[in-house]
């Protein structure tokens, strides 16, 4: 996936393996979405401050919060209902959009990814870090939006995920 602007000299921080989706209400998108791509099973969580004990918004310390559901892979989908802001959740609603948001990227190193991606001239929206159960992992959302009409997301996964909700898709 190209993150430069132009083809020529594109750097890639890797595969798309998410597609995170806005949602009003997140029992109702799980519903839906679970029907229509097959997805039976999701992993819920609710994040805030207790949950990401470090995290950004723009130059600020963050205070979002959000519930989110992940099910499915090769692409994952992670459904994402908006709690307290501001957040760049917040922010994209108020421009009047909903739905598609971000493309996910898992890497190993965030850092890295973010060194990658302050190079090829995109700043960081928001990021968190510490959602492992050992406090690793982290995020980051990324200004792409002028050249891929969508927002890139770097995700370095913990080792081990605190525990979540697991939620099962009506009607499958």
């Amino acid at each position: 996936m190209p993150l430069t602007r132009g083809i020529e000299g594109a750097i890639p921080i890797g595969s798309v393996g998410q597609i995170g989706i806005l949602v009003e209400d997140l029992d109702q998108a799980i519903d839906l979405y679970g029907r229509a791509f097959g997805i039976e099973e999701w992993n819920s969580y609710r994040y805030d401050k207790e949950f990401m004990p470090w995290s950004r918004y723009g130059d600020e310390e963050g205070t979002f919060a959000m519930r989110l559901a992940m099910g499915g892979a090769n692409p994952q989908v992670e459904l994402i209902q908006p709690l307290a802001g501001p957040s760049i959740y917040h922010d994209f609603i108020e421009q009047g959009h909903s739905g598609l948001h971000h493309l996910g990227v898992f890497v190993e190193n965030l850092d890295a990814a973010i060194s990658l991606m302050e190079k090829s001239g995109y700043r960081i929206t928001q990021t968190a870090r510490g959602y492992g159960q050992e406090g690793d992992g982290g995020f980051a959302y990324f200004d792409t939006d002028r050249d891929l009409g969508v927002v890139v997301e770097a995700i370095e996964i913990p080792a081990t995920r605190r525990p979540g909700t697991v939620r099962r898709t009506g009607g499958i």
